[in-house]
């Protein structure tokens, strides 16, 4: 899933505090570094972010609608992101937060349940023994057949980690979330809202807890679906389709619903913060930015509705057309990275690297994409006698190649043409008055001091420190360290294989700790960094002309309820309907069948 990229971007989140309080979006960092180039072209990145995140969860969502109540999925192309227009287009920001914590709980709720049913019974495994064994004869019966899934697992197992095809998923997938988390003003937008003193620690917390999500569907949903030998084919796995069939095998009707209200939880909360981040760029880096520049805030939340609206209608029309066309979830999902993986480079040195210049960054981006088509198209036409369509385009190694070349090529091209110019060496003093200036309103609860309090600059000084630390190194427990402490286990013994099982357990129940009971418990008691504070009186707001260092209270953009960490609303920035697809290349088309979480 996307749990590095958001512990990562925990570091983002803190340098938005330090040097940009006053933002609204990320763009307009892009806009007070780099100019009108820039932000257009970033504009068109962070819209694609958007749309193929709003794309993956609405053809997950529709298919898995279709498939437990046979609703058309067109229609339910359009029910999906509808639904929700009404409490983001009126709930705003705030409504989004509450939404999404209760979205959560229902989720973790479910997964919970799941995995007690599975592996506790009473059901067909009702084991881990069972799984186990169930799982060994799955690998026996599919032995030899030509092109099956399997056929880069180490010994044909699927309970292995080692796995060719699992590898080459497991990249793109990394590859892809680094564009769905940096380049999507959703987290963005809920770094800007929160609290200074909360930030760091809810993206870390947030992070470790969205790892429930894939690691505890693929050891349920994942591995049962292919240890009960149900008659799902490639394509309807691909499609999401491997939680609800289990669910009902299981379950029956009651499963049924039960994964129908977990993937409504899940799309509608994803829905609700891709049109709320949405709907930011266009009110105030297009209307107020190139149409009105003296917007008043009752003007922006008109056209925030507005563009809410025709956001919901425009992403069911491009659902649509991708279903029309035979393109499915896990083929967008593996796509993603080739579009969007090349503007994570640059958008992360608009806040980290000072000398990187507004033609390395725009170069950067767009050479990165067009290398990132380069290679995968080209890689489809040479391993495919010339033939291009959706399904060689959709084959493991074109892809992978695509999304490598376009995270890769994007940061090589801003740096050496930066170097190449003699750097920019940007001031950030600039950054923090140009974002004050901007702002719409004063937000008396929106001030950062410059010492004393959990909010100040001084805090922010030692929790990037700390997160830098945790961050990297949780990044690489996650990725290298731990798949290679696996390999030796190949295929796993029953007695690995149940620790892993625990694990799972234990991690799932942890998450829906943290996710529920927390913020419960910071609201009831707030603390020292939740307090509310006496706002300056009659403030000046700063000129854009006044280029110099900012003051010591720094105005900040949104503002987030105490309580309300960013990390209560993470599980749903990635569609649920996507999630047959972290936890196991099983349930992707053409991927070998393995065990790994990716």
């Amino acid at each position: 899933g996307a749990t590095v990229q958001i512990i990562l971007f925990a570091i983002l989140a803190i340098e938005i505090k330090r040097k940009c309080p006053a933002i609204h979006t990320m763009l307009e960092v892009v806009h007070s570094r780099w100019g009108k180039g820039a932000h257009l072209t970033f504009l068109f990145f962070g819209l694609l972010a958007s749309l193929i995140v709003t794309a993956m969860l609405i053809l997950g969502g529709a298919a898995t609608i279709n498939a437990l109540t046979g609703m058309n999925t067109t229609a339910a192309s359009f029910l999906i992101p509808i639904a929700v227009v009404g409490y983001t287009a009126f709930g705003g920001l705030k409504g989004t937060y509450y939404a999404s914590y209760t979205h959560t709980f229902i989720i973790y709720l479910a997964l919970v349940i799941f995995l007690w049913k599975v592996y506790l019974g009473p059901s067909d495994i009702g084991s881990t023994n069972k799984m186990y064994d169930n799982l060994a004869c799955a690998a026996e019966r599919v032995r030899g057949i030509p092109d099956y899934p399997t056929g880069t697992n180490s010994k044909g197992s699927f309970l292995t980690f080692k796995s060719g095809g699992g590898l080459i998923f497991g990249i793109a997938n990394v590859v892809g979330n680094f564009g769905t988390v940096f380049a999507d003003q959703s987290y963005w937008q809920g770094a800007i809202a929160c609290k200074a003193g909360a930030t760091w620690k809810g993206y870390l917390l947030g992070g470790m807890a969205w790892f429930a999500i894939p690691f505890c569907m693929a050891t349920t949903f994942g591995l049962a679906g292919r240890a009960l030998d149900l008659p799902i084919t490639l394509k309807e796995a691909g499609d999401g389709l491997v939680p609800p069939a289990v669910a009902v095998h299981l379950m029956g009707q009651g499963g049924a619903f039960l994964v129908a209200l977990q993937l409504f939880m899940a799309v509608t909360s994803t829905a609700n913060s891709e049109q709320l981040a949405v709907s930011s760029l266009f009110s105030y880096d297009v209307y107020k930015r190139y149409m009105n520049p003296e917007a008043t805030g009752k003007q922006i939340i008109f056209v925030s509705r507005i563009s809410i609206a025709c956001w919901a209608i425009f992403s069911g029309i491009i659902a649509t057309i991708l279903a029309e066309l035979g393109i499915g979830l896990g083929w967008v999902y593996m796509m993603m990275g080739c579009c969007i993986g090349c503007a994570v480079a640059p958008i992360t040195f608009a806040l980290l690297w000072k000398d990187c210049t507004a033609t390395g960054a725009i170069v950067g981006a767009w050479g990165g994409m067009a290398a990132a088509f380069i290679g995968w198209v080209s890689f489809a036409s040479a391993a495919n006698d010339g033939v291009i369509s959706v399904a060689t385009l959709g084959q493991d190694y074109p892809l992978v190649t695509g999304n490598l070349l376009s995270l890769l090529v994007s940061p090589l091209l801003a740096v050496v043409i930066s170097f190449a110019q003699g750097g920019q060496n940007f001031d950030w003093n600039v950054l923090a008055t140009s974002s004050s200036a901007y702002m719409v309103e004063q937000d008396k609860h929106a001030v950062l001091k410059a010492t004393g309090g959990p909010d100040s600059k001084e805090a922010m000084d030692r929790a990037m420190y700390i997160t830098l630390r945790l961050g990297i190194g949780m990044s690489l427990i996650m990725i290298p360290i731990w798949p290679l402490l696996t390999l030796p286990q190949d295929p796993f013994s029953k007695s690995y294989f149940t620790f892993y099982v625990a694990l799972s357990f234990i991690w799932g129940h942890v998450a829906m700790c943290i996710t529920t009971f927390i913020p419960i418990y910071e609201f009831i008691y707030p603390g020292e960094d939740m307090e509310e504070e006496p706002a300056p009186v009659d403030a000046p707001k700063p000129s854009l002309q006044n280029v110099n260092p900012a003051p010591q209270e720094q105005l900040m953009g949104f503002y987030m309820p105490p309580g309300m960490q960013p990390m209560a609303h993470q599980p749903m920035m990635q569609p649920m309907g996507s999630y047959p697809m972290q936890p196991g290349p099983q349930m992707m088309p053409g991927r070998p069948m393995y065990m790994g979480t990716a």
